[in-house]
């Protein structure tokens, strides 16, 4: 017997349903030391800012903290995760950053994205959206803002 996968289809909105001034905020994701730990490995990077408990404490941060690529890495995901990018998104094409405050072992963060502007983009299937993003701690302090400009599928004609 052959196993057969089944498509069901876009799931997210299309480039038409987004709407400027359009806000969506994720849920919470508290950081852990196992996600520094493992993110060090993954991408090589072992700042001891990250990883040397008694390098960081004499640092002008006190104690160590996540890597800002981590952070920026799991506010992407929490945003994916809300389903309005689920299969509709054709592509990641700019990121511009600020890194604000530090996150530290224990914080909790959540995105809130806004969208700020649109534009069709017809000959790559869709058009690209803005979003204002502000990556937030549990104190709602932001740690993290800029925008994300993502390339969103059009809504397929009606058959």
């Amino acid at each position: 017997m052959k196993l057969q996968f089944l498509e069901d289809g876009p799931k997210g909105y299309y480039f038409e349903d987004f709407e400027v001034g359009m806000k969506v905020v994720t849920r919470g994701r508290t950081i852990t030391e196992s996600d520094i730990v493992q993110f060090a490995g993954l991408t090589g990077d072992y700042n001891p800012m990250h990883t040397d408990a008694h390098y960081a404490e004499g640092s002008f941060m006190g104690k160590r903290v996540a890597h800002g690529l981590l952070t920026l890495s799991y506010a992407v995901g929490q945003a994916y995760q809300l389903g309005i990018l689920e299969r509709t998104v054709l592509a990641f094409r700019e990121l511009e950053m600020k890194f604000s405050a530090p996150v530290a072992i224990g914080d909790t963060i959540r995105a809130e994205l806004t969208v700020e502007s649109k534009q069709e983009a017809r000959r790559l299937g869709g058009g690209t959206v803005v979003f204002a993003m502000r990556v937030v701690n549990h104190e709602n302090k932001i740690v993290q803002k800029g925008t994300i400009t993502l390339l969103m599928a059009s809504r397929p004609p009606q058959s």
